[in-house]
């Protein structure tokens, strides 16, 4: 009985010197917390989708609280948040336009023709190493098997008949389907904007007329009678500048290849 009394006595003594040297360790490396990064931490998402370059939301909050990021520096952020965020650091808030995702393509299974039958893993950038990057005629043409889409933390993207197809109300702009897509077809576009290139075949005129029924051949056609100079074809692809275009879709109308949507 001695024994377990003693045993008793020693690891209550123990116990007890552990807890002041933590108490004391705690205050000597104790980190103080930044109230101006936990209330900018609290006007962010929590998605932690790393859209703004940075490791997460807790990062971001950091950067922001210390003037190395800007306010706007989240690409979830609403305005209000933004504005939010500017008053927390004691800064004017910025006017930032909204943009959301876009896939230029429209190879569909009608649209282009398929050079040869992949069997095996579903992944789009293990098929982007084989011949043409995959199945289709088009080069340049979205393989279609969805790794923007589990990319994707919001649902904002899904598959159509073989064409990765973005919903622009649920897109948060985080970017992670660009990042995900190894043809590089998906880039951000203006919110506003409603006209577009739906297509990213580089090639010229003949051969993209053979690779796809909606190719853009570089015609320059839209070009051509756009009254504001906004759309110009470069490197064989229509590209649409949107600090000009006011959307009355001429270029759309004027296009023989439909490609502009």
């Amino acid at each position: 009985m001695q024994i377990i009394y003693l045993s008793t006595i020693i690891l209550s003594i123990l116990g007890l010197l552990i807890g002041i040297f933590l108490g004391i360790f705690s205050n000597i490396f104790k980190v103080d917390i930044n109230e101006k990064t936990v209330k900018i931490r609290n006007c962010l998402p929590g998605n932690n989708c790393g859209g703004c370059g940075y490791a997460g939301c807790d990062a971001l909050a950091e950067a922001i609280s210390t003037g190395i990021a800007k306010p706007t520096a989240c690409p979830v952020c609403g305005h209000d948040h933004i504005i939010e965020i500017s008053n927390i650091v004691g800064v004017k808030a910025e006017s930032v336009e909204k943009k959301v995702a876009f896939v230029h393509c429209n190879g569909t299974c009608e649209n282009t023709d398929m050079v040869y039958n992949y069997e095996g893993p579903k992944s789009c950038r293990l098929v982007y190493n084989m011949p043409n990057h995959g199945e289709k005629k088009c080069e340049f043409a979205c393989i279609g098997f969805g790794d923007c889409v589990n990319s994707c933390q919001f649902n904002a993207i899904y598959i159509n008949n073989s064409v990765a197809i973005v919903d622009k109300e649920k897109c948060k702009s985080c970017g992670e389907c660009i990042k995900a897509c190894p043809m590089n077809i998906i880039d951000f576009v203006p919110y506003k904007h409603n006209t577009f290139v739906k297509c990213n075949n580089k090639n010229i005129g003949k051969v993209a007329n053979e690779s796809c029924k909606v190719s853009c051949i570089a015609c320059k056609i839209c070009e051509k009678n756009c009254p504001k100079e906004a759309i110009t074809v470069i490197n064989n692809l229509a590209t649409i500048d949107y600090t000009k275009c006011n959307n009355c879709n001429i270029c759309k109308e004027k296009c023989p290849r439909k490609c502009i949507i």
